[in-house]
């Protein structure tokens, strides 16, 4: 299937399945071409020929949508939707496909984004050999992965380069959010051999990887991390082009000068009086 025939797939089966589900026509007609373009463009072929759909789908929508998208005949109705849509396509899953919601205030009641990405692999293996307090690994093998780095909330993209990266509300932290979801110390990223292990600090809204709260786990590339709904997708090497996200792009290289990286939630100018 092209990309014009995957979206003539998704829309019927949205208007046979979803029928009065969303929020508008726009809503509809938004999500049946983003989520097309990132199941196109982030579906890969192996050296056998076969062909592999990411599994992985966040949905960004509005904050005045939340309610809606919290039914959980929605989700399901939608997961089942990519699944038929890329076994017509004669796509592959390494790992069954879900659903992650995030909200972003900035969108308009009828707008959404779509990101999609592959999860390489369970990590629940390697969770059971690492210590749950990241204390207790401070005299391990700290070898850093190469080229890591966090996709956050699908329009920043924030590189590790420490071997501790602390995340929360507080401006001291290494990764510091302006989210009141987010609690003021709510996780720690450690590298321990080769691979980030990400603990969550006790926070108030919880830490969840692949949309299970966890208290410990080895990230993956490609593994959706949700502090209380703020998403962050962990990735290596170089990041993937998205053309559907113009606005993304690197912060400025961490310095003594200049440790922490803050997020803020930005407010439209205020008209000016005539």
């Amino acid at each position: 299937m092209n990309l014009e025939e995957i979206e003539t797939r998704i829309q019927s089966l949205i208007e046979l399945r979803l029928a009065d589900a969303l929020i508008g026509r726009n809503t509809e007609g938004l999500i049946v071409q983003k989520l097309a373009t990132v199941i196109k463009e982030n579906t890969i072929t192996k050296p056998n020929g076969v062909r592999i759909a990411p599994n992985v789908y966040t949905f960004i929508i509005p904050s005045a949508a939340v309610e809606q998208w919290q039914e959980p005949h929605l989700q399901e109705t939608l997961t089942d939707i990519i699944k038929t849509t890329a076994q017509d396509a004669g796509l592959k899953f390494e790992f069954p496909p879900f659903i992650t919601i995030t909200t972003d205030a900035s969108l308009s009641l009828d707008d959404i984004n779509v990101l999609a990405s592959h999860q390489v692999k369970n990590s629940m293996e390697d969770t059971q050999n690492t210590s749950a307090d990241p204390e207790e690994n401070s005299m391990e093998d700290n070898t850093m992965p190469e080229n890591a780095f966090l996709i956050i909330e699908g329009v920043k993209v924030f590189p590790l380069r420490t071997p501790v990266v602390n995340i929360g509300r507080r401006l001291d932290n290494t990764l510091a959010m302006d989210d009141p979801r987010v609690s003021r110390n709510h996780a720690q990223l450690r590298a321990i051999k080769g691979r980030y292990v990400i603990f969550d600090l006790n926070s108030t809204g919880g830490t969840f990887i692949n949309g299970q709260r966890t208290s410990q786990s080895v990230l993956y590339p490609g593994d959706v991390v949700s502090l209380a709904g703020v998403v962050l997708i962990y990735g290596q090497d170089n990041p993937p082009p998205r053309p559907d996200l113009a606005t993304t792009s690197p912060f400025d290289s961490l310095s003594s000068e200049r440790p922490t990286a803050i997020l803020r939630k930005t407010m439209p100018p205020t008209p000016k009086k005539e």
